[in-house]
């Protein structure tokens, strides 16, 4: 952000150094909604209290498009703002994306993906792949903040929503709540723990199971539950064909892939989205 440098700069303010690791301004997380919200997290390395309130005041005061400016103190040795303590400066602690109607919450730490327009296009793939009728119970692994759950819930008996963030699972179902959306139930944990024998029995064997796995894919277990549950229909969406093409072989022992749609989520870039629909052999 060319104002903070600039800002920081004429005030003598440092910047931080990776290799030391010492100095204040660490980094900046800027995100933007579809309906003109806009959220500026602002990371410092050094806790000096009057150096962070004068860059947030010149933020606050110059920026008034701002409607969730917040900031973390980072002292670990990487960027990830997992175990950060985010504060709210000024305005609310998270912007509202919109999808068909239905109201958003993401807060710092929830994922939602960078490119909102195209984040439809691929929602709406997806649930054209899971080839819903409304009597389907379906699984949604790594759902996030429960968008693809609660997009697709309308078109289901019920979504169950499973995710590692516990953040990312409040907002989930404050989501449902938001959009009056009463059929969906959210778990936090690690997909490997989380998804057995007893998640089964508590909620039920899923019609569809949806993935939408980090870029590492799935673990072993999670893609050995798949093949045990055996759900009729899989739809499987990845930001990393990569590692999409490893877990389809190994489900290649019970299912076939059907449909394969690319998804071109970050233009002028050699990455893409990829949606693909698996059948029961």
């Amino acid at each position: 952000m060319v104002g903070i440098r600039a800002f920081a700069l004429k005030n003598k303010l440092t910047f931080f150094d990776l290799r030391e690791q010492h100095g204040l301004l660490r980094n900046i997380i800027i995100r933007s909604s579809v309906r003109g919200d806009l959220m500026v997290i602002v990371f410092f390395h050094s806790d000096n209290m009057d150096e962070i309130n004068l860059v947030m005041n010149y933020l606050k005061k110059t920026f008034k498009e701002i409607t969730s400016l917040q900031y973390g103190i980072n002292q670990k040795k990487n960027d990830t703002p997992e175990g950060v303590d985010i504060v709210v400066f000024n305005g609310e602690d998270h912007i509202l994306e919109e999808m068909e109607g239905l109201l958003f919450k993401v807060g710092p730490k929830s994922f939602y993906q960078t490119n909102s327009k195209q984040a439809y296009t691929l929602y709406q793939i997806t649930r054209e792949f899971a080839e819903l009728s409304g009597k389907e119970l379906v699984y949604d692994l790594y759902t996030g903040t429960g968008t693809i759950a609660n997009f697709v819930a309308k078109n289901a008996k019920q979504v169950i929503g499973v995710e590692y963030v516990p953040d990312a699972i409040e907002d989930a179902k404050v989501n449902s709540q938001r959009n009056m959306v009463d059929n969906t139930r959210f778990y936090a944990g690690d997909m490997k723990d989380v998804l057995n024998e007893a998640f089964i029995t508590e909620n039920g064997t899923p019609d569809v199971i949806i993935t939408d796995p980090p870029r590492a894919g799935m673990h072993q277990n999670v893609v050995d539950m798949i093949l045990h549950i055996a759900a009729p229909t899989v739809v499987y969406v990845s930001c990393n064909p990569a590692t999409q093409a490893r877990d389809l072989q190994l489900l290649d022992v019970k299912y076939k892939v059907t449909k394969v749609q690319p998804v071109d989520m970050f233009p002028h870039t050699q990455h893409v989205e990829n949606v693909v629909q698996l059948k029961l052999k």
